[in-house]
């Protein structure tokens, strides 16, 4: 899934192999500078536009076309359309950055929807990773040691919490909404494990440390 923000040329990895490539608008624009052409596109085209979007059509791509006019985000549609397709393992570029600070803030918190819980929904933008940890649930960390891990409470406060080979542990604390306590935790070695009993958590990775 690419939606119209920034991208990191690492981030073309995460194409190869994938059984569905869904953008969202301009995101196709991303794609097409990586040579890679989408199974499905999804949104208003106010980006792309309708005569790049037939131009699509007509190599075999499925064009879903909406209002500008609508209560979803294009990326909202996007995600909605592969969890129609019965996607299970969804990883999100594009989302981060880009000239519209109020898409990345919707975008990001988009991930925390009760409706996409258990989809394995992840953003990935170069060295950083974003999941979310919903209460109830264990979400193992997949970075190296010196790797950092910050813990964002979204929805209210996030209660419960445990954290597992972090360098600032963690043992049933809350984290209220907010709050910057959880920024800029480290991983002391694979295996880190972060779960919370009630709440809902940003879980963002970022490989290779970087300043606090």
């Amino acid at each position: 899934m690419i939606a119209h923000g920034d991208v990191d040329p690492r981030d073309r990895a995460q194409l190869d192999g994938a059984e569905l490539i869904v953008a969202a608008d301009g995101g196709t624009l991303a794609l097409e500078r990586w040579n890679f052409v989408p199974h499905a596109i999804v949104g208003d085209l106010d980006s792309l536009g309708v005569d790049r979007a037939a131009e699509f059509a007509a190599l075999g791509v499925t064009v879903v076309p909406y209002a500008a006019e609508k209560d979803e985000s294009d990326l909202e549609l996007a995600i909605a359309y592969a969890v129609a397709a019965k996607a299970d393992d969804i990883v999100l570029l594009g989302i981060l950055g880009g000239a519209r600070f109020d898409h990345e803030i919707a975008n990001t918190l988009l991930m925390a929807a009760d409706e996409f819980r258990g989809r394995k929904l992840r953003a990935v933008h170069g060295g950083t990773t974003v999941r979310v940890l919903h209460g109830g649930d264990t979400l193992e960390l997949g970075g190296a040691a010196g790797d950092l891990v910050t813990l964002l409470a979204v929805r209210g406060d996030a209660e419960g919490i445990r954290t597992h080979r972090l360098k600032y542990p963690l043992g049933r604390e809350t984290l209220h909404f907010g709050a910057a306590r959880g920024l800029s935790n480290v991983v002391v070695s694979a295996g880190a494990t972060v779960s919370c009993e009630r709440g809902v958590l940003l879980v963002i990775e970022t490989a290779g440390g970087g300043v606090s």
